[in-house]
């Protein structure tokens, strides 16, 4: 891990790309201790808000999150994911602490990948369940808010997560196909071009 032998979350920047990796697990293994959970939102805090001084975001205008257990999927399944209330979207139970999606919308995350489904998912930009396209035509183009992408589809001896029978509004594409996730970045000038 950059910076530390020991480290489950961190960042780096490669070309005009801010990269930052999170661990998801720690909301799922509470016995292994809680303060896990604010020392890495803490840290990410810092994180995005240095990522978007105005100096590093004209540096790496991208800021790209990825971590294991998704917020949104339609998996049929009983995975947080699928919960109204995901514990990595709202946080913790009761009190919603420690929740992920305000950050990512209040500090510009562009994309956030993720993995756990055995499938692939694609959402349109979507913050608080509500779609935010740049617009019907080019729903990709200044999103008004992160794009999710749930990439688990390399494929494991537990097969397939199958989805559900309806495709809710907020999902652009799902598939169940064997495959993997390239990520290319050709410029800054198409920042706000995501798909």
């Amino acid at each position: 891990m950059p910076h530390s032998d020991d480290n489950m979350f961190f960042s780096y920047n490669i070309g005009p790309v801010h990269f930052i990796s999170i661990s998801t697990e720690f909301y799922f293994f509470l016995q292994y201790g809680f303060k896990q959970i604010p020392t890495q939102y803490d840290w990410l805090v810092k994180d995005l808000k240095e990522a978007n001084r105005i100096e590093n975001r004209i540096k790496r205008p991208w800021i790209v999150l990825y971590g294991h257990r998704p917020m949104y999927c339609s998996n049929n399944d009983t995975d947080d994911c699928t919960k109204l209330n995901s514990v990595i979207r709202v946080g913790l139970p009761i009190l919603h602490w420690f929740g992920l999606e305000d950050l990512l919308y209040d500090y510009g995350v562009d994309l956030a990948f993720w993995a756990h489904e055995h499938s692939y998912e694609r959402l349109y930009p979507i913050y608080n369940l509500q779609i935010m396209k740049g617009s019907s035509y080019a729903p990709y183009t200044n999103p008004k808010a992160s794009v999710h992408v749930t990439t688990g589809s390399a494929g494991c001896e537990e097969d397939h997560d199958p989805f559900g029978t309806s495709k809710p509004e907020w999902t652009a594409f799902r598939s169940m196909d064997y495959g993997f996730t390239r990520l290319n970045v050709y410029n800054s000038t198409d920042r706000k071009s995501v798909v």
